[in-house]
């Protein structure tokens, strides 16, 4: 397929086929840990598939950034938290570089989460716990001691929703100490306009 024809057949591709839940940026909860389990379990609800599948972004060696997919394996005022063995190529990167990004898209629902700050490592204890929460035989391949919980203390969590006519919405918590800022680009744009009319 020619490089142009392939542009062409990408372009013609279905995009933003699902449909929004309603949106009440009034009701807005002050913290995003809130939200972001309210529309994680909208997304369960409306039968989207893997909702706690998520892509995380590390930084490799290189200084250039690197994803995988990965799952949720909880969330609270201390942060998202993954798993993974400690002689994985993202704990060398998180050792190295202790920050991350974490995005969760859920396509029927036109909804996207994310989630930007530094890494934390849990506790022994909680690591242990998690390794002891999983099936047998996915504890028999992890050696004793390699399995650790990481949290992201988030700066920001970013709620997009998506719209048909491309006015999507973006909701930005940014952390400002022990307090949430939030904004959102549809009262931005409201102030905008006002302030021109």
């Amino acid at each position: 397929m020619a490089h142009d024809s392939l542009a062409a057949w990408l372009r013609a591709q279905p995009t933003l086929t699902g449909t929004a839940p309603d949106l009440d940026l009034d009701a807005l909860p002050d913290d995003p840990v809130e939200l972001f389990l309210d529309w994680m379990r909208g997304a369960v609800a409306q039968g989207v598939p893997e909702a706690a599948a998520a892509t995380l972004a590390t930084i490799g060696a290189d200084g250039v950034p690197d994803v995988r997919t990965l799952i949720l394996k909880d969330v609270d005022a201390r942060g998202w938290v993954f798993a993974s063995t400690r002689s994985s190529v993202k704990a060398t990167q998180l050792a190295a570089a202790p920050v991350a990004a974490l995005n969760f898209w859920w396509p029927p629902i036109l909804r996207a989460v994310r989630v930007r700050g530094a890494v934390v490592e849990a506790s022994a204890e909680d690591s242990a716990a998690d390794l002891a929460a999983r099936s047998a035989a996915a504890r028999a391949i992890i050696a004793p001691g390699n399995w650790v919980l990481w949290r992201i203390v988030p700066a920001q969590v970013e709620f997009w929703q998506g719209a048909e006519d491309r006015h999507h919405t973006r909701i930005i918590y940014r952390a400002e100490g022990a307090h949430w800022v939030r904004t959102d680009n549809a009262r931005d744009a409201k102030q905008k306009k006002g302030q021109t009319a």
